[in-house]
């Protein structure tokens, strides 16, 4: 990579504290970018509008998704704004490109019942199945990300008052519930199952792997699939389908969308609303309770 993208990615992990993962991700499509420019004979100091529609273009025709498009689009937006802020160009090439256009495209919802047999799908003593118990009550109990999760400490997790500190994107902190019954699976996994994987006695993460290392989370991956298929379920489910239907269970139950939004971590309560999308009976029924004329009204007695 270029001397000015290395200073980039420094700044943003410096400058605006970017996690690790979000960096990596820059990383990669900044790179092509740049290596795009390289087969063209120019760089990132010479490109104009024509070359950046030409990177996007070859994307697209790569078959990336319109979201992961946009994603580009942003690095290499940011990328060329850093330099002119820098003065290291004049101009940035990519202020009148708009994003690709963005199916709202929702991933699946598990119903109540199907979390049910999926949380409970590790029923017995051993310590992985209270290590994996626990986790997915907790996953599911406080709408986690994959990396949230495994990257949870046992210092995170404050028993006593039921919350669980997070470090979500851009090394934001939010304080989480953990509910009843995740905070009873923690505890048990604590207490009985944690310390027999931490061979060591030395690690601070709160899940482990069978080996007393920190979990993966491709790691994690693998053990929700295994737990999915344990329980009968025939769909794909991912730890982002159980982020959406914690979302989505919220919603419907009642909460109101900012405080959805501040338990998911968004910065942005547009993205809440793209994130979560409430059922069509909920909607009907909020719909029937709340508008003075959805039904018809009492006939008054004689």
């Amino acid at each position: 990579m270029s001397a000015h993208l290395d200073a980039y990615l420094a700044f943003l992990a410096v400058e605006k504290g970017l996690a690790p993962n979000s960096l990596d991700g820059y990383a990669r499509d900044l790179g092509k970018y740049e290596e795009h420019l390289e087969r063209h004979g120019r760089d990132a100091l010479g490109a104009e509008r024509t070359e950046v529609v030409a990177f996007l273009k070859l994307l697209v025709d790569g078959g990336l998704a319109p979201s992961s498009v946009s994603r580009a689009l942003s690095a290499v937006r940011g990328f060329h704004r850093h330099l002119v802020r820098e003065g290291i160009r004049a101009t940035n090439p990519t202020t009148e490109i708009d994003r690709p256009r963005r199916g709202l495209k929702l991933p699946s919802v598990l119903s109540v019942e199907e979390i049910e047999r999926l949380v409970t799908s590790p029923a017995g003593d051993s310590p992985k199945d209270l290590r994996d118990r626990a986790m997915l009550e907790l996953l599911y109990a406080s709408g986690l990300r994959v990396s949230e999760i495994v990257g949870l400490g046992t210092l995170d997790v404050d028993l006593g008052s039921g919350l669980v500190t997070v470090l979500g994107k851009g090394s934001k902190q939010r304080v989480v519930p953990l509910g009843e019954e995740a905070h009873a699976r923690v505890s048990s996994y604590l207490a009985h199952g944690r310390r027999l994987l931490d061979r060591t006695r030395r690690s601070p993460m709160l899940f482990l792997n069978t080996r007393g290392g920190k979990l993966t989370r491709q790691g994690f991956w693998k053990i929700l699939r295994a737990r999915a298929r344990q329980a009968g379920l025939a769909r794909r489910v991912t730890p982002h389908t159980l982020r959406h239907s914690f979302a989505t269970h919220l919603l419907e139950g009642g909460a109101d969308i900012r405080t959805v939004q501040v338990l998911l971590g968004h910065a942005d309560v547009s993205t809440t609303q793209i994130y979560t999308h409430v059922s069509r009976d909920s909607l009907r029924r909020v719909y029937e309770r709340a508008h003075p004329r959805a039904r018809p009204a009492r006939r008054a007695r004689s």
